[in-house]
Order: C-alpha cells, then sequence, then structure tokens
C-alpha cells in the first residue's frame, strides 16, 4: 500500500470520527441551567436571575456589580404549569429594569450565542424540555451551521393529555427554526372523566337466561 493511500484512509477515518462525534446527542441542562447560560446582546451594567418558589426568592445568578432591586410577584416558565417562576432584574445605563415574560426574555437574549439561548426562544413557541423524559424531550446534537434540539410540546389538555417530541432545527446564524419533526405522542393520560379511556368503559352485567332455573336457599335442617 502505498503512503499516499494509507494517508487518504487515515484522513477518511478521522473525518467519519469528526461527524460521529458532531451528531452525538448530548443532554440539555436542567431549567435553572438553561436560564444561567444566557449571554445579553447589549452592554448591561448587571442582571441577576431570580427563582421564585412559594414565594420565597432565589438567586440562582448574578452578573456584574449588584445593584438594588424590588422583588416582583410574576415571571416567566420554561415549563408548563410550573408551580414556581422566574424573573430577571438588570440596570442599563444606570436603569433598573425587569424582565417577567417570555416576550421581554427573547429581546433580552437578542441573538443566540448558544443552543441554550435557542432553546429558550423556542419556549415561546410552546415547546418545553421535559426534565422527566430528556432522552426524548430534552437533547440535541449540531453541526456547523444548525441545532437539532429534541423538546417536548403539550398537544392536548382534553382527554386524552398528550405531551409529543419534536425535532427543532435552528440555523445557528439567523436563529430560525428551519424545520419542525414531529416525532410522535409520548406520553397519553387518561382521567375518570375522560369518556374515551379505554380502561375505564364500562363492562356490561351478563344477563341470567330465562330459562336458567333460579338457585334457591335449601332450610337449614335442625337436629
Amino acid at each position: 500500500m502505498s503512503e499516499t493511500i494509507r494517508k487518504n484512509i487515515i484522513f477518511i477515518f478521522l473525518l467519519l470520527g469528526v461527524c460521529m462525534t458532531a451528531q452525538e446527542k448530548k443532554q440539555l441542562g436542567s431549567i435553572p441551567q438553561v436560564l444561567k447560560s444566557i449571554i445579553p446582546d447589549d452592554r448591561i451594567d448587571f442582571w441577576v436571575l431570580v427563582h421564585n418558589h412559594y414565594g420565597k426568592n432565589e438567586e440562582l445568578k448574578i452578573s456584574g456589580a449588584k445593584k438594588d432591586y424590588v422583588p416582583q410577584s410574576s415571571g416567566f416558565n420554561l415549563f408548563p404549569e410550573e408551580d414556581s417562576f422566574y424573573y430577571i432584574a438588570y440596570s442599563k445605563a444606570g436603569k433598573v429594569d425587569y424582565i417577567t415574560d417570555l416576550s421581554g426574555l427573547k429581546t433580552f437574549i437578542g441573538t443566540f450565542d448558544n443552543v441554550e439561548e435557542a432553546v429558550i426562544d423556542a419556549t415561546a413557541e410552546g415547546y418545553f424540555i421535559d426534565e422527566e423524559f430528556k432522552n426524548v424531550a430534552g437533547n440535541y446534537y449540531q453541526d456547523a451551521s444548525n441545532y437539532y434540539i429534541d423538546l417536548g410540546k403539550l398537544t392536548s389538555k382534553e382527554c386524552p393529555y398528550q405531551k409529543t417530541h419534536f425535532t427543532l432545527t435552528v440555523n445557528k446564524s439567523s436563529g430560525k427554526v428551519t424545520g419542525a419533526k414531529n416525532n410522535g405522542t409520548y406520553i397519553e393520560l387518561y382521567n375518570k372523566k375522560c369518556t374515551n379511556n379505554p380502561r375505564l368503559l364500562k363492562i356490561e352485567k351478563k344477563e341470567v337466561p330465562a330459562d336458567e332455573p333460579q338457585k334457591t336457599k335449601q332450610p337449614v335442617r335442625r337436629k
């Protein structure tokens, strides 16, 4: 085997290895970890990410010289029907302001610097990281041009309650979702109020045939 052929074979195997590594799926972090990965576009003097859980505020991340801010009574969630919320207090040009909804959060993020910001942007369209089922709705891989993100979406609140998982293709340069592949339902839950619940269908009682003699109790003979 010539030296040129040998080098070409080695190069091909290295290239294949790089491609396989690039497409290896990685799990997304927890919701707080995703939010802590935000890199604001604008020049921000200071910002703090706060998690409010049952009325108690916890500062998850502080960036810049901390300034006084007013605790907020409402905020945003990255998972539907959560019992807590997040908000961001920030200072720009000496003025303190607050982010309490997903629309404001998208503006704060601006262009995407990482996959976590792409996930947050998708949340505004109803997608979410399902922390209980990250193998189907909480992972991603990437190549030079795109992020490929597996996320969940609540597709029915009626009977049955359904979660469906999608693979979103997000262009790194434009930040636009160029594809959303529906991978099917991964959770389907019924409750007792669901008339279409196959597990709670009424079992019709079998009627006793008219010609079948009825069994009567025999009197107990006493000695």
